[in-house]
């Protein structure tokens, strides 16, 4: 009786163990699942982690590139359109906004690159995302905000 006791205690007890240890055995392994994945977002963001780690904030201004994604000297909607798409841009877009009025010139530039060949990737992106603005998307030089 003790044995038979014994033998059902261990079976209880240990069985669902065996299985849970199997199961994680079993189970993939998520990272070399996750080829092909891009982890996209603002430039603010890598900024800001790079202050953190290495204590900066300060952010210097050197040349570099953006793209340009409007232009207008219309005076009676050119600045409206560029704050609305400014504001339309803000959730769909991983790097940073900037409203420009370079009179007589509303404009709004995306991001902040430090070589042409960033700027174009980006731009790459950007005209698959919203190709109703292909024809108005451009490189330009700027100045861009970096951490030193």
């Amino acid at each position: 009786m003790k044995k038979q006791t014994l033998i059902i205690f261990c079976l209880m007890f240990l069985s669902p163990r065996l299985v849970a240890d199997e199961e994680q055995s079993v189970r993939p392994n998520i990272v070399n699942d996750m080829q092909g994945v891009e982890v996209l977002q603002d430039s603010a963001v890598a900024a800001l982690l790079k202050a953190s780690i290495y204590g900066k904030t300060e952010l210097i201004e050197i040349d570099g590139y953006r793209v340009q994604v409007y232009s207008s000297n219309q005076q009676r909607t050119a600045k409206s359109e560029a704050l609305d798409l400014e504001s339309t841009l803000q959730d769909k877009v991983s790097v940073s906004t900037y409203v420009l009025y370079m009179p007589p010139f509303w404009k709004v530039r995306l991001g902040d690159f430090r070589t042409y060949e960033e700027a174009k990737e980006y731009k790459k992106k950007f005209v698959q995302l919203f190709p109703e603005r292909m024809g108005d998307t451009y490189i330009v030089r700027d100045k861009i905000q970096v951490l030193p």
